[in-house]
This record gives C-alpha cells, structure tokens and sequence, in this order.
C-alpha cells in the first residue's frame, strides 16, 4: 500500500516587512522544497510594501519556477478601497484564491471559480465544509484549534474532490479586532500608526503577569506567543489523509524549517528527532496542545 504523502505549503507572511525583504523572502522560497506558496496582505490593508500588482508579477515569477500559487484576501475588510483590491484578486483570472472571509467566498462563487478556504473562515464540522465545497471551496485549512479528533470525523466525512490542508508551523492566529494592538502600544491612533508594524517583524510579545510569553500582537490580529509545531505527527497526518501542510513564515530560519518537514516527509530524517532540534531553537517554545485536545500553548508531546 503506498504511503500517503502530503504537500508542503508556505502560507502568506502575517508580518508587515519591507519590500527587500519580502522579494528576498520569496527569491529564497522560489527554491525551497515546497509546492504551494500562499501570497498576499491578509492582516492591514496599510502595510503597503507591495501593492496589488507587485503580487501579482511575484505570483507570476513563483509560478514559473514550479510553484502553485494561490493569492491570499484579507481577513477584515474595513473600506472601499479593500473591497476593490478583494475584487482585482477574484477577478485575476489565472491564480487560485484564498478566501479568508465570506465576501470572498461570495464574489468567488458568483464567478463559479473554484477556491481555497484560508484560516479567516471557521469550519467545525462536515455539514459546513460541505456547504462550503457546494458554493466552490476545493481546499480548506482545517482552524488551529481544532482537535485530530475532530479533524478525523470531519475527514470520514469530507465531501469528495475537496482536499484538507493543516497548520503545521508558525504562530497560530487566534482572532482579528477593528483595534489595532501595535498602535495602541506604541500609543498611537490606528490612522497614524507610524506603521510601526516594521519594527516587530515577528509580532509583539505579550506576557502573563508570571512572566510567561502567551500572545503575539501583530496589528489586528491576535497570535500564540508559542510556535506551533506538529512534525512530530506526521505518522498521523498521513493516516488522517491530509492533503496540504502549512508552515507559516516566520523573519528567521523557514528555509531550516521547510527542510525539515520535507527531510521528515522523504523519510530522511525522523519527525521526532527533527521536531525536537526545531523546538529548541524557539525563544518561546512549541505548542501542539489544541492538536491534543488541550489547551493550546500546552507542548503536550515529549520533543523538547
């Protein structure tokens, strides 16, 4: 019996960088052992680095080196001129979009045009992805928070031709919220932020009153403060069927992580003992408690 093998993707940077170090990023990542690469703002329409049409030349350069590529929507869409943007992305006519909320979904199935469903739209349970699958969605990301146990009954009931994609590595987003974070503690207005998103290319770190990191603040969206990693399980992906792994870019070291789960998915190298060497390099140390069934910043497995 052959063995299940999953695709490596590379979801849209969460962070505001500049725009040399986004075409670097990319320059890299035209190189890396992954197949899908995600690309778009999905956070703050005000990180300008790249504008709509900078993404689509670097979609086009991605794609020409082997790459699918799929352009990401924001997930909280606030002005007009977000909903133009959102409507050039569904309108591109050649790349595949990631929906990350429903006016995407809405404008993509009125064009009959088959879509991913990002991490933006919750989908708990068969009876949605199965309305969902009815409007267009082929792929979607399963949210962090859900459970292998649940994913597994959600699996025994995926509605056919739709594949699964997981969140294997990165800082989970938790929630999106109209306030901006970063402004705030920089105590600046959310109209005159001074993008000083640039100066936190990882998000900022939010501490319990213990000293522990339990958040990441990156403009409007709420992240984990832990890095969620799950090469440890890949012996159960793989029997759960799951299509698509997503390792969520980080400024520093994607290039090593990407090398690991795809050394860990030829069967190079074993996912535990990767797992634990990626896990020790973490200021703040790995999560896969939601994975488990339990809290989410827990590191329930035994990898470091």
């Amino acid at each position: 019996m052959t063995m299940h093998q999953p695709k490596l993707a590379l979801g849209p940077v969460l962070y505001y960088w500049s725009k040399n170090q986004l075409l670097d990023f990319y320059q890299e990542m035209s190189g890396a052992p992954v197949d899908i690469i995600y690309l778009g703002e999905t956070v703050c329409s005000k990180r300008h680095s790249l504008n709509t049409g900078d993404w689509l030349e670097l979609a086009a350069r991605l794609n020409a080196a082997g790459k699918e590529v799929v352009l990401s929507t924001m997930a909280l869409l606030e002005a007009e001129s977000e909903l133009l943007t959102l409507r050039r992305l569904c309108e591109n006519g050649r790349f595949s979009v990631e929906a990350n909320d429903m006016g995407a979904v809405r404008l993509l199935a009125e064009r009959n045009t088959p879509f991913v469903l990002g991490t933006g739209i919750n989908v708990y349970n068969d009876h949605t992805l199965r309305f969902l699958a009815g409007l267009g969605a082929k792929r979607w990301i399963a949210p962090v928070e859900l459970s292998q146990q649940t994913l597994a009954s959600i699996q025994a009931e995926r509605p056919v031709g739709v594949e699964t994609e997981v969140f294997v590595y990165g800082r989970m987003p938790l929630a999106y919220s109209a306030r901006c974070f970063t402004a705030r503690y920089h105590d600046l207005p959310k109209d005159d932020c001074q993008y000083r998103c640039l100066d936190d290319p990882d998000g900022l770190i939010l501490s319990t009153r213990e000293g522990q990191a339990f958040l990441a603040l990156n403009g409007i969206q709420t992240q984990s403060a832990q890095i969620c990693n799950l090469l440890h399980e890949l012996a159960a992906l793989r029997e759960l069927r799951v299509d698509v792994l997503r390792i969520s870019p980080q400024a520093e070291g994607t290039g090593v992580v990407i090398a690991a789960f795809a050394a860990g998915l030829r069967g190079e190298r074993d996912p535990v003992e990767a797992a634990r060497a990626l896990n020790a390099a973490l200021p703040y140390g790995a999560c896969d408690g939601y994975w488990r069934g339990q809290p989410g910043l827990r590191q329930a497995a035994e990898v470091g």
